[in-house]
C-alpha cells in the first residue's frame, strides 16, 4: 500500500474502523517496550510516515495506537502502530 525507508503500511486485514492501517518498521522490534532500540532518526520517520498517511487517507481525526504486551491486546510481536479513523471513533479504544 506504502512504504519508506524502512516502514510499510498496508491495511488490516480486521479492520476496527472505516479506516485502519498498520505501519509497520522492516528492522524487527518486537515490541514497543524494546522502543529504544530504534534511533531517534528512525522515531521521527516512523511518526511523520503515520502523519503523512493519514493525510492521504483524508483524515482529519483519527486515533493512532500500539498495544505493548499480550496483557494490552498484542497479538503480533512485532512493532507496529495501528492508524484508526474515517468516522466518530468515540471513546473506544481499539
Amino acid at each position: 500500500m506504502a512504504a519508506t525507508d524502512g516502514l510499510v503500511a498496508i491495511r488490516d486485514i480486521n479492520p476496527q474502523a472505516p479506516v485502519h492501517l498498520l505501519v509497520i518498521p522492516e528492522r524487527h522490534i518486537a515490541s514497543f517496550h524494546e522502543i529504544a532500540e530504534l534511533s531517534a532518526e528512525e522515531d521521527k520517520r516512523m511518526l511523520d510516515f503515520v502523519a503523512a498517511l493519514a493525510a492521504r487517507e483524508g483524515l482529519t481525526d483519527y486515533r493512532v495506537v500500539v498495544n505493548a504486551g499480550a496483557g494490552a491486546g498484542q497479538t503480533v510481536f512485532h512493532l507496529h502502530w495501528h492508524v484508526l479513523g474515517g468516522g466518530n471513533l468515540g471513546r473506544r479504544m481499539t
